[in-house]
């Protein structure tokens, strides 16, 4: 089922979902469904499941010669989208990405999800390589998320790159894309970044996931403006509950957003991480029944493979 369907059926009660990151290869899928049956009790309407994009790595040739190749380090989100429907019968929702994969390898990537039954993906430009000061376009790629979306759309209406073909209506993907209620880092404003994802919206998008965020009137202030722009598409918050002290320098940096003065303090003052992780786990909570009050369509979290927090907050609200 469509994302958006799952929305209308729900008629105006918060759904609850959530994100996973693929293990790195040479691992089994079991520590995977460690970590997702404990919330399959919460009967989460989708699942979103990461791509990694390529990065290089310099293998030692001998002779103080360096040989640098490409390589993924957590491959195979068609596979565990497919194995997570399977096994849970739930919707699953594979990352698309403009870095690392040409036009006709992301058309390849498509038509793969068509036979393998997934009716929702997630569009991203996606970061810059390792070792980059900014995004590069892949040979043949797309240059951002507006055209990878175009395609998208293009290709479940059956016009494929080189050819068109008849689609049914079950073939039009549902495409979701990335919003910033705190602007996307590379934005010269905040208007700027809303012109972007208006952008995204007219191409064929028909929801927005947001980046996490810890203060909830940054994210009612990125709705009522993207209202006001004219996106009307269900924009869906994403939550991360903070877990370790180490967060107050690492999700500022990596992600780019402020954390409440409040928050800050009392992590501060926590004795260890499990006092922080009970810090972290009332706050979300707190944020999420004032987002169900407000009325956001679905509750996303972002559970980085971690179960055991998201689960008991989960207890709380559904």
């Amino acid at each position: 089922m469509k994302i958006t369907e799952h929305i209308e059926k729900a008629q105006g009660k918060t759904l609850f979902s959530l994100e996973i990151v693929p293990p790195p290869k040479g691992t089994g899928i079991e520590d995977l469904y460690k970590n997702i049956d404990p919330l399959m009790e919460f009967k989460p309407q989708f699942i979103d499941v990461t791509t990694s994009r390529e990065e290089y790595i310099y293998l030692d040739k001998g002779n103080g010669l360096m040989e640098r190749k490409i390589t993924r380090m957590r491959p195979g989100t068609l596979g565990i989208c497919a194995s997570i429907q399977h096994k849970y019968s739930v919707d699953t929702v594979p990352h698309v990405l403009c870095g690392g994969f040409s036009q006709e390898e992301t058309e390849y990537l498509l038509v793969d999800c068509m036979y393998l039954g997934l009716e929702n993906v997630m569009a991203l430009r996606g970061d810059a390589m390792k070792g980059e000061n900014h995004f590069v376009p892949t040979a043949g790629g797309h240059r951002n998320s507006v055209d990878l979306v175009r395609q998208i759309d293009n290709l479940g209406r059956g016009k494929f790159l080189h050819d068109e073909s008849a689609c049914s209506d079950r073939s039009k993907f549902c495409i979701g894309v990335a919003g910033y209620p705190e602007k996307h880092i590379e934005a010269p404003s905040m208007k700027n970044d809303l012109k972007w994802l208006k952008q995204k919206v007219d191409a064929g998008a028909d929801y927005v996931v947001t980046q996490m965020f810890f203060d909830n009137k940054k994210y009612f202030e990125f709705v009522r403006q993207a209202r006001e722009m004219g996106i009307s598409v269900p924009i869906i918050p994403g939550i991360k509950p903070i877990a370790t002290k180490s967060h107050l320098q690492m999700l500022p940096k990596v992600f780019k957003i402020d954390l409440p003065e409040d928050l800050i303090s009392q992590v501060e003052n926590a004795k260890n991480n499990a006092a922080v992780q009970q810090i972290g786990i009332e706050w979300t909570v707190n944020q999420c029944r004032e987002l169900r009050k407000f009325g956001v369509p679905v509750l996303h979290f972002y559970s980085m493979g971690k179960s055991d927090n998201i689960k008991k907050i989960a207890a709380e609200l559904f």
